[in-house]
């Protein structure tokens, strides 16, 4: 069963726009938006499963240049 989980990124100063498209180009990225607030990307991903998506997090979005700090928040839905 597939997992959906939303990525909340804290990007460097100035780099939001940078990293949003970034993200968006990397796969199992559903959506990413630029957002207001203490996180700078909201990023809504999708993988096979959880092993997947800490694959996808770590490998992927968090080597991401710009990208200080992510957090992840499963669905449960």
């Amino acid at each position: 069963m597939a997992v959906t989980a939303c990525v909340l990124i804290k990007a460097d100063l100035g780099k939001a726009r940078d990293v949003t498209s970034a993200v968006r180009g990397i796969a199992g990225v559903k959506e990413a938006y630029a957002v207001t607030g203490p996180y700078d990307v909201v990023a809504v991903v999708e993988a096979a499963d959880v092993k997947s998506l800490g694959d996808l997090v770590l490998s992927k979005i968090q080597a991401t240049s710009g990208v200080k700090d992510t957090l992840t928040c499963i669905s449960v839905d």
